[in-house]
């Protein structure tokens, strides 16, 4: 993976194209610094967009690219980090002219010298599905379109940059890998918190991102780079592949209306220099960063040499939040799964997701560490529902899942857009089934479940059934599945039919073990079909094949004799050392019996007590969309509108961002409950209306993304969460005048004002703004917020509040319209 090839134009009298093998583990490779800052410098516009200077100020861009070069960048990254069709659409040029004019800038200004030429492709500019509402296939659109256009106009590599939304990063991936043959390197920004703003860890963007083999990984922007040293710590101890950082000038400040980095050139490099001795071998910058910076990096590292660091590449999967390594017993949930369950079938032959939704998130709560997904009916469209579960499932849950399937085309739409690395359950020993498989699961970088079954059936002996194994597992190394994304099924078969099999298949277990060193995994009920007392057996068969060697038990996690006696065998087997987990799980069953018999004895004293609002309050937590509703028709016949938005609504969002505030939870799952409330509301809202009574409003505040800042992805996450909490949003859109401000101001006599700017370049047109407000003396508060926005900045600029996030933005409309 550290060799790449680029595609190398000479021209002499004729054109030819040769491909250059490049070892990124060669040298120290540099990258240029920021293109925006120096457009700054230069004197761009606030606000204006830099990518058309490509066509309106080419010798503007050329020069800088030559600065750069001169100053001893190996990689020039072309002024394209927002040329797409969103962000260009108020502009009077195409994606392909900007893309085009940028390329053509960075070889006129490399000319004869020895520069790569990078496309950079940014963040689309709106969140994708489910924190927004921009499609994924949307956006693989928008970027298949940067890069045809990027591979046409003659770019060497391309670099997917800044992302905090694992999602949007996978989008762009799969649009540069089936559209180009080009080395792709991607880079995420990540938060002190070592989170992304989407909440994105680094354990699962590495997992993931080398699943879809990109050639480099890293990351840049948000923090200079002694804060990002903790984060590039934890990406060392992960990553096999080349890693690649980029970070800011330091932290910001305004001075004299401008924002500096509190970093020198030399400071600069010297900070690096702790990343390149950690085994960082691609380094430039981001914000702040000028050619002296990069000038600095390529004296600090003219003579180094790459520090080759033993590193363990990550085992397990995740989802875009949670990593599940292959260490230890796994739980794998069977309960979504029509097979022998009634009310599943009709759930999927209806439609009802909620009801799928439910039984994930009661099998997480009894302890389910991955869950098992199949949807497969004869009578309904598998793919479409699969793709459907998956999308919902990951709205809500943050374990990873295992799509289990063996229709080729139900497995590639739902790894398409599964967020993270997946399990795919499953393949067989059949060559039919490995040729059509596993080129799908490599793709993708998802583990695999490999049964011990080919065109023969199930073999009884464990021999046989080692050999399909071993089979299944040499195809897999053959087509560059690595041996700890492999977990192989030896089959449990049933006692009541096949009895002497029964004990094959943990020997079987035992050589895959010990032969093969891969991990092995077993659907431990099916032993016990036809026989009475089912759960007796079922627990004695999964503590012989767990003493075998079973590492992923596929069973009912609701199941309280299966999951303890998994708890105790790891006790036994030294996995749960000094046994804490299995004395705090006895603890706990203690005390919950004791509460159930103490709320039964409540129940008995008092029949009419109601559970609906903790009800609710759970729903909302959990972000069940349709429940809610149901739930709040039926408390509404009980109590008014009012004390349903007053006692369960605005309590349930406080549970909620106070989980968000302590990091139990993260983005995704605070717009779900947010979502959730929103189904509420709005039965609540139905019915004021045909009773005629006025809408409920807590307060009216105005949201606007301030001049010359064309982002509005933050405006639009604190305007759900607050439209949820009752608040009446007046959203005036991105790139508004301060004109504009002042005059819905006036007209429509608010008391508070949401400013936001994504850009340094934009501070400036926000501290107008609130000039122009506090000049005109209108009664209002102001608050800002924004990535390049802290208390600082804040205070500099004369805001009356900072909001880091959608949570403080509640906080603060709650202190000025109820003094909470």
């Amino acid at each position: 993976m550290s060799v790449i090839n680029l595609r190398i134009v000479i021209t002499k009298g004729q054109v030819m194209v040769v491909t250059v093998k490049i070892n990124l583990l060669d040298k120290i490779w540099i990258f240029d610094g920021a293109m925006g800052t120096m457009l700054q410098n230069d004197g761009l516009e606030i606000g204006g967009l830099p990518e058309i200077l490509n066509i309106e100020a080419s010798e503007k861009v050329v020069n800088i690219h030559k600065r750069y070069i001169e100053a001893g960048a190996d990689f020039i990254t072309t002024n394209t980090f927002g040329a797409n069709e969103i962000k260009l659409k108020n502009s009077s040029y195409e994606v392909e002219d900007v893309i085009d004019a940028a390329i053509k800038n960075a070889k006129l200004a490399s000319d004869t010298k020895d520069v790569k030429i990078v496309l950079d492709i940014g963040p689309i500019g709106e969140m994708l599905e489910p924190l927004g509402t921009l499609a994924f296939e949307r956006a693989y659109d928008i970027f298949k379109r940067q890069i045809l256009q990027g591979v046409k106009s003659g770019a060497d590599i391309i670099l997917i940059e800044t992302m905090s939304d694992l999602y949007e990063a996978k989008a762009a991936i799969l649009a540069a890998k089936e559209n180009s043959d080009l080395p792709v390197f991607c880079t995420m920004t990540f938060e002190k918190n070592k989170r992304t703003f989407a909440g994105v860890n680094v354990k699962t963007m590495v997992m993931t991102l080398e699943g879809l083999n990109v050639d480099a990984l890293g990351v840049n922007c948000s923090l200079g780079p002694v804060e990002l040293e903790s984060v590039i710590e934890e990406v060392m101890k992960y990553a096999s592949i080349p890693v690649i950082v980029q970070p800011n000038a330091g932290l910001p400040r305004m001075s004299n209306g401008e924002t500096i980095y509190d970093l020198s050139s030399d400071e600069f490099a010297s900070a690096v220099e702790k990343m390149v001795k950690s085994g960082v071998n691609i380094v430039g910058g981001c914000c702040g960063t000028t050619n002296e910076f990069i000038k600095s990096l390529s004296i600090k590292f003219k003579d180094t040499k790459p520090y080759i660091i033993e590193r363990n590449k990550l085992k397990g999967v995740c989802s875009a939040l949670k990593c599940i390594e292959f260490e230890g017993i796994k739980v794998i949930g069977e309960r979504i799964n029509p097979t022998g369950k009634k009310l599943f079938k009709e759930a999927l032959k209806n439609n009802n997701i909620e009801y799928i939704v439910k039984q994930a998130l009661e099998q997480i709560e009894a302890g389910a560490d991955i869950l098992d997904v199949n949807v497969g009916l004869p009578e309904i469209d598998e793919e479409k529902m699969m793709v459907q579960v998956i999308k919902e499932l990951q709205t809500v849950v943050d374990v990873p899942l295992q799509i289990d399937s063996n229709n080729s085309k139900v497995l590639e739409g739902a790894l398409r857009v599964y967020n993270g690395k997946a399990i795919v359950n499953s393949v067989n020993g059949k060559d039919l089934v490995l040729d059509r498989l596993l080129p799908i699961v490599k793709k993708y970088g998802a583990a695999i479940i490999g049964l011990t079954l080919d065109e023969d059936g199930i073999p009884s002996s464990a021999e046989d059934r080692f050999r399909i194994a071993e089979k299944i597992v040499d195809r897999c190394l053959s087509l560059g599945i690595p041996r700890e994304d492999i977990i192989i099924d030896c089959l449990t078969l049933t006692a009541s039919a096949q009895q002497k099999d029964v004990i094959e298949t943990l020997k079987a277990i035992e050589l895959v073990k010990a032969r093969l060193n891969v991990k092995t995994v077993l659907g431990v009920s099916n032993v016990s079909f036809g026989l009475p007392n089912r759960n007796l057996l079922n627990r004695t068969f999964l503590s012989m094949a767990l003493y075998s060697g079973l590492d992923f038990p596929i069973v009912n996690p609701n199941d309280v004799d299966i999951m303890d006696t998994i708890s105790a065998f790891k006790v036994l087997s030294n996995e749960d050392y000094n046994s804490k987990k299995y004395v705090s799980n006895f603890e706990n069953q203690i005390r919950e019996t004791r509460i159930i018999k103490k709320e039964n004895v409540k129940r008995e004293l008092d029949n009419e007590m109601d559970n609906s609002n903790d009800e609710l309050i759970q729903v909302i937590i959990k972000g069940l969309k349709e429940e809610s509703a149901e739930i709040t028709k039926n408390i509404l016949k009980k109590k008014t509108e009012i004390e349903v938005v007053n006692e369960i609504l605005i309590p349930a969002l406080n549970i909620v961002g106070e989980k968000y505030e302590k990091g139990e939870i993260f983005l995704p799952q605070l717009i779900q409950s947010a979502e959730t409330v929103k189904c509420s509301f709005d039965v609540i809202q139905s019915r004021l209306i045909l009773n005629d009574e006025n809408r409920i409003n807590r307060g009216t505040i105005i949201l606007a993304t301030v001049k010359g800042d064309i982002h509005d992805i933050g405006k639009n996450i604190v305007k759900t969460v607050l439209e949820n909490y009752g608040f009446e949003i007046i959203d005036l859109g991105k790139d508004v005048s301060k004109e504009k401000i002042v005059e819905e101001a006036k007209e429509k006599n608010v008391k508070l004002v949401g400013l936001s700017a994504l850009m340094t370049t934009t501070v400036k047109s926000m501290e107008e703004t609130i000039k122009a407000l506090k000049s005109e003396n209108i009664k209002c508060k102001i608050f800002v917020g924004g990535a390049v926005l802290n208390q600082e900045y804040a205070d500099m600029i004369d805001a009356d509040y900072y909001a880091k996030d959608a949570k403080e933005a509640v906080e603060i409309a709650e202190k000025i319209f109820f003094d909470i």
